[in-house]
């Protein structure tokens, strides 16, 4: 009898071989079950709600602030991991980034010390963006100290791939105008695209209104690694010019010649550090760029690439600008840092591509309005679409 040849992995048993039955690999992510999130907040019920596609692609968002909590990609070699920051339970979410995951209204991103005026009536609205210090900031960030990122939002599971989140805000709630109903729509699509489309209206007076996503992303599937490598296309010739307190000063410069030009694919680590005001004021990227749109529609606005994984995510949207932010703010602070599967979300581990109107709109006649009429809607959509570099 020939000698017969074993692999890694054979066992030797009366002088024969037998290969070793294959045992499955560890899973690269920490899966999070909806009994985690089940709770009574506000007097209503939270919980989390998951969406599949034909391809194994799943997306895990909860209800309170509408946010997603999980998304499991493939990389180029098939494996399944998680690609979106997030947190093991809704008690861990409630202690943990503000932002993260979250739908953000009823405005999103800065409005300049909290003030705007609309038809000659002032409004002043909660101070939550604060910083001391050479640099004082006094602004409202993100709709308020609660705003949509804080509420619980009505669910329902349209289909295994879809889902519903609806809130109504309140005339007067974050002392901002008008009563404002919204319905959001998460769809995940057999090509792996992942849709947030939003419908709000102004219901019984004048008011204003900016929605965006705000997921935190690390293409790796090593959540609490650094973002430095991956390689970030934006479609954008322009972006808005900020002062020290981070909102925009009204001029719109373009991006050539800068460290925010990234209109050809570059590491998100390669100028970061750069010495450039804009950079030095929001201690990384913190930008908003004007997406050069041909269309009223769907216009690509970002294209980020990891190298070692494989995975590229596209971000299209109908919105005017998108935030580039580079995670400056992640610290790995316990426990406010510390999500899914103990992983510590250290500095600049995750970025953010928040496609939106203009901050601080409100108070810039000349930039894309956010005003809206009594009756007038305001309807726009995120798409994420999933990718993978087969080389």
């Amino acid at each position: 009898m020939k000698t017969l040849l074993c692999t890694l992995g054979c066992l030797s048993l009366s002088g024969l071989a037998y290969a070793a039955d294959p045992q499955p690999a560890a899973p690269a992510y920490t899966e999070i079950k909806a009994a985690d999130y089940q709770a009574t907040v506000d007097g209503k019920p939270v919980s989390l709600w998951t969406m599949t596609n034909a391809h194994g692609v799943v997306v895990r968002i909860t209800n309170w602030g509408a946010r997603i909590e999980q998304i499991l990609v493939p990389d180029r070699a098939g494996r399944l991991g998680d690609i979106a920051q997030g947190y093991p339970s809704l008690e861990t979410q409630q202690n943990g980034q503000g932002s993260l995951g979250a739908f953000v209204g009823r405005y999103a991103n800065r409005i300049a010390k909290g003030r705007f005026t609309l038809d000659g009536q002032a409004y002043q609205l909660a101070i939550n963006d604060l910083a001391s210090g050479a640099n004082p900031r006094e602004n409202t960030l993100h709709g308020g100290k609660k705003g949509s990122r804080f509420v619980v939002f009505d669910a329902r599971q349209l289909s295994p791939a879809s889902v519903e989140m609806s809130y109504v805000f309140k005339d007067g709630e974050e002392s901002f105008p008008g009563t404002l109903p919204v319905r959001v729509v998460y769809t995940l699509k057999d090509d792996d695209s992942l849709s947030i489309e939003w419908a709000a209206v102004a219901n019984d007076k004048k008011t204003v209104a900016n929605f965006t996503q705000h997921t935190f992303f690390n293409l790796s599937g090593d959540l609490g690694s650094s973002i430095y490598d991956h390689q970030v296309t934006l479609n954008a010739e322009k972006t808005l010019e900020i002062d020290a307190t981070l909102v925009p000063s009204g001029k719109i410069l373009p991006v050539a010649g800068t460290p925010l030009d990234f209109r050809t694919p570059k590491p998100i680590g390669r100028d970061i550090e750069a010495d450039f005001p804009a950079l030095k004021a929001a201690g990384g990227f913190d930008h908003h760029f004007v997406i050069a749109k041909k269309t009223e529609g769907l216009e690509l606005a970002a294209r980020v690439s990891e190298p070692v994984s494989g995975r590229i995510l596209e971000v299209w949207t109908t919105e005017p600008g998108v935030q580039f932010y580079s995670g400056n703010f992640l610290e790995g602070k316990v426990p406010r840092d510390v999500g899914k599967g103990g992983v510590v979300y250290k500095f600049r581990s995750g970025f953010c591509l928040e496609p939106s109107h203009f901050p601080d709109s409100v108070n810039h006649p000349d930039f894309p309005s956010t005003v809206l009429n009594p009756g007038q809607w305001y309807t726009g959509q995120i798409v994420y679409r999933f990718l993978t570099d087969k080389k």
